[in-house]
C-alpha cells in the first residue's frame, strides 16, 4: 500500500471512521492537516451512466470521492451522504482513495465485452486534486485507457495535471484524448473564499497553455458563473479575453446551480461573505436548482457577445441589461452596476452538469 515507507511522525493510522465497503485503513498526514484519508480496495473503476441520463459518455472513472479543493458550489457535494457522510465539511476532508483503482480498470478494459467507449475522468470530483500528488491514481489510470486502445478526456482545476503531460502526448498518439480546465473567475481574492484548495487563476491559465504547447487541445468549462459575484460584463469580458490569450480551444460557460447539499452549503458561505446578496439569491433559486430560464438567456447572450469578441463564437445579441429579478425599489438594475458593488476586479455542459450526481 501507498505511503508505507514514511516514518510513524509523517501519517497516523487510525482505525476506521465510517463503515465503507473494501476498507484497508484511515491515513492522516501532516501535509494534509485536518484531511482524512479513507484507503479502499475497489471492486469496480468504470462507472456506467444511467441510459437516461443527458450525459454525452456513457462510463466514467472517479480514483477519489470528496475533493479538498472544497468549492463552495460544488455540485457533488450530495454524493457524499451516500455514504452517510455529510455534504459539508466531510465532503471536504473525509476523502475516498481507491488506491487499486489502476489495476481494476486494466482487468475491467481487458474483457471481451468492453467496446472501447469514450470514458470522462472528472465528472465528480477532481483526479487531480492534491492527494493526487501522493497516491498517483492518475498514470496507471491513462496507461491502462491507452493500452487498451479506449478514448478519454480529462476535466480538472488541479495545475498537477502537468505532471502527466508527457504520458498523456504518447497516449494522444494511440486514442483520442481530451483535455479540459475549469476556470470561471480571474479574482484571486473571490477565488481564495469560493475554492480555496484549487491552485489560483493564473496558475491555470498557465495550464491551459501548457497543454496547447504540448500539442493537445484544451477546453475551458468556465463553470458555475456567480450571478452578482461574477456575470458582470467586464468581468466576463476579462475572462475570455484571458483564455483567448492562454491558447483555450473552447469554452463552455454556464450558471451556477444550487443542488440539494450543495445548495444549504452555499447559501451558508453567502451569509457570512455577501450578506446583501442572501436574498436575491434566494429569489433565483427558491423554485428550485437551477437559476430561471430568464436569467440563464439573459447570461447566455452576455457570454456569447464575449466569446465574439475574443473568437470563440458567433456574434449574438446581447441583453445590456439584467431582467428584473429582484423585485420592488431595486428592479431593472443594471448587472454590471451591482456586480461593480459586491465583486471586485475582474460538472461541464449544463446538461453534463444536471446528471452528474449519478456519476461516481
Amino acid at each position: 500500500m501507498r505511503w508505507n515507507t514514511q516514518t510513524a511522525k509523517a501519517e497516523a493510522e487510525g482505525p476506521p471512521l465510517i463503515p465503507l465497503a473494501g476498507l484497508l485503513r484511515a491515513v492522516r498526514t501532516p501535509e494534509f492537516q485536518g484531511i482524512t484519508f479513507h484507503e479502499v480496495a475497489a471492486r469496480s473503476a468504470l462507472n456506467k451512466v444511467p441510459p437516461a441520463s443527458s450525459m454525452p459518455f456513457r462510463w466514467t472513472i472517479n480514483p477519489y470521492r470528496g475533493c479538498s479543493h472544497a468549492c463552495v458550489y460544488c455540485f457533488a457535494r450530495g454524493t457524499h451522504t451516500y455514504l452517510d457522510l455529510d455534504a459539508g465539511l466531510d465532503f471536504d476532508r473525509q476523502l475516498v482513495v481507491k488506491v487499486n483503482v489502476a489495476e481494476v480498470l486494466r482487468a475491467e478494459l481487458a474483457r471481451p465485452s468492453w467496446r472501447r467507449e469514450h470514458v470522462a475522468l472528472g465528472t465528480n470530483t477532481d483526479p487531480y486534486q492534491r492527494a493526487e500528488g501522493r497516491y498517483a491514481l492518475m498514470p496507471g489510470i491513462i496507461r491502462a485507457l491507452a493500452d487498451s486502445g479506449t478514448p478519454f478526456s480529462i476535466l480538472t482545476k488541479g495545475t498537477l495535471l502537468a505532471r502527466d503531460l508527457p504520458l498523456l502526448k504518447s497516449a494522444a498518439a494511440q486514442v483520442p484524448v481530451g483535455a479540459g480546465v475549469s476556470l470561471a473567475m480571474l479574482d484571486p481574492e473571490l477565488q481564495a473564499v469560493v475554492e480555496p484548495g484549487t491552485p489560483t487563476p493564473s496558475a491555470r491559465l498557465s495550464l491551459i497553455s501548457k497543454l496547447r504547447d504540448a500539442g493537445l487541445p484544451c477546453g475551458v468549462m468556465a463553470m458555475p458563473i456567480l450571478p452578482w459575484l461574477t456575470d458582470g460584463e467586464d468581468q466576463l469580458d476579462a475572462l475570455f479575453a484571458a483564455l483567448a490569450a492562454a491558447g483555450a480551444s473552447g469554452v463552455t460557460a454556464g450558471a451556477l446551480h444550487l443542488r440539494p447539499g450543495t445548495k444549504e452549503w452555499f447559501m451558508g458561505w453567502l451569509a457570512r461573505d455577501h450578506p446583501q446578496l442572501v436574498g436575491r439569491y434566494r429569489r433565483l433559486y427558491g423554485q428550485g436548482a437551477y437559476a430561471p430560464k430568464e436569467y440563464r438567456t439573459w447570461l447566455g447572450r452576455r457570454v456569447a457577445e464575449a466569446k465574439r469578441r475574443h473568437g470563440f463564437d458567433r456574434p449574438d445579441t446581447v441583453a445590456h441589461r439584467m431582467p428584473d429579478l429582484d423585485g420592488g425599489a431595486e428592479g431593472g438594475t443594471s448587472r454590471s452596476d451591482a456586480t461593480a458593488a459586491v465583486s471586485g476586479t475582474a460538472e461541464r455542459t449544463t446538461a453534463a452538469a444536471a446528471g452528474q450526481g449519478q456519476l461516481f
